[in-house]
């Protein structure tokens, strides 16, 4: 490690985040079918405004709600979940999609605020219920997705475009799958050892992760190819190394480095949000993880915490490969330590601030030093990749 804590780079209008609080998350159908989006963000916001007041003080009060979301039901769902948590009625409200990295996006725009200095108190994240994403349609033909690109643009779903990518960097099967085991195995230690309770809210009586599987292991061998047969199955996406579509919500809150009245919290240094050909979307972070360390004169030894959304067994080891952050025979000790969305699951519009969280828990929960530096970033469909920066700060 070099820079990681000899050097500070925050500065009164740093945004920085101070809380935490996200709904558990369950697989689409399962423990949160009925529950809406605007309903799992309202209870999370209306939770994490309360933990705010507790370490900003009583009179501290919302400047504003950034909401990631990408399947709808439209209607401003910030506007809608911010009313839906009793907030101020004056209290503005965005709704932002950039697909998976919607919620990291508006934590990032909510940042920018603070640091203008036309806010000093914000809720970013996002909301997903893949149960009741309404059903949409063009001239009465319903649709899974929208488009992520124009037409004359590669447009690949990430499922496939996830297989496309293990054939190309000739991922095998058996590295996916045991990636997918990690993610799990962590993920159940990070519960046992009570790293995940304080950030839940529960859901009437919801009030834990449903995904995590002690069985995993076992299951892996026994699942189908989802896109190849033939030579190609040694290198096959599965249902196992491929993330569950969830429903869950996840919001934080940002104050100015100046306001943060000594709260520790993680501070956002810096972003990147950059585009990239369409063709093999899940590797848009690679781009923007290597501008942004350069940007800040850094290299990945400087960084302590590295969390990635884990769409894919087949797409994250593409990335950790290329960032040198995995191998054929082990996986950094840095990347998703508590596990990740293979494990826990991924609501797309809530998996960006996911990521942030987890970030939260491993470096201020886990008492990480001042100037402890964490990462954490997505791949988004129609080819791009979101990256952020955090300075832990006490």
């Amino acid at each position: 490690m070099s820079n990681s804590q000899s050097i500070s780079r925050v500065t009164p209008n740093t945004p920085v985040v101070v809380a935490v609080a996200r709904t558990p998350f369950a697989t689409r159908g399962g423990q949160l079918a009925t529950v809406g989006a605007e309903q799992l963000a309202g209870l999370a916001i209306a939770e994490v405004a309360k933990r705010a007041k507790q370490v900003l003080g009583a009179d501290a009060q919302v400047d504003g709600v950034y909401l990631g979301n990408c399947m709808g039901p439209g209607g401003n769902l910030a506007r809608v979940s911010t009313l839906a948590a009793s907030l101020a009625i004056e209290t503005p409200a965005m709704t932002i999609d950039t697909q998976c990295a919607s919620s990291l996006s508006a934590i990032i725009v909510a940042g920018q605020a603070i640091t203008s200095g036309q806010a000093s108190f914000q809720i970013a994240g996002g909301s997903e219920s893949a149960s009741t994403a309404p059903v949409r349609s063009v001239d009465g033909v319903p649709y899974a997705r929208a488009p992520f690109a124009p037409e004359g643009f590669d447009d690949p779903d990430m499922g496939p475009a996830a297989q496309a990518l293990a054939i190309k960097n000739r991922i095998t099967r058996a590295e996916q799958d045991g990636y997918a085991v990690r993610s799990h195995e962590l993920a159940l230690a990070a519960i046992s050892e009570g790293k995940i309770r304080a950030e839940l809210v529960a859901v009437g009586d919801i009030d834990s992760d449903n995904s995590p599987n002690a069985k995993i292991a076992g299951l892996v061998s026994r699942m189908t190819p989802l896109y190849v047969d033939g030579a190609e199955s040694d290198f096959a996406v599965t249902g196992a190394n491929s993330s569950r579509n969830s429903d869950g919500a996840v919001v934080v809150v940002l104050c100015s480095e100046s306001n943060r009245n000594d709260a520790a919290g993680l501070a956002l240094i810096d972003s990147i949000t950059l585009g990239k050909s369409t063709d093999l979307p899940g590797i848009g972070p690679i781009g923007a993880v290597q501008k942004l360390l350069d940007r800040n004169d850094l290299t990945m030894d400087d960084i302590a915490a590295f969390e990635i959304v884990e769409a894919f067994g087949a797409q994250t080891l593409s990335v950790l490969k290329a960032l040198g952050l995995a191998n054929e025979q082990q996986i950094d000790s840095r990347v998703c330590a508590q596990g990740g969305s293979l494990a826990f699951g991924h609501p797309w519009g809530a998996s960006g601030a996911f990521v942030v969280t987890r970030l939260f828990s491993r470096l201020i929960d886990g008492g990480a030093p001042a100037r402890t530096l964490g990462l954490a970033t997505v791949a988004v469909g129609g080819g791009m990749g979101v990256a952020a920066l955090f300075e832990v700060v006490r």
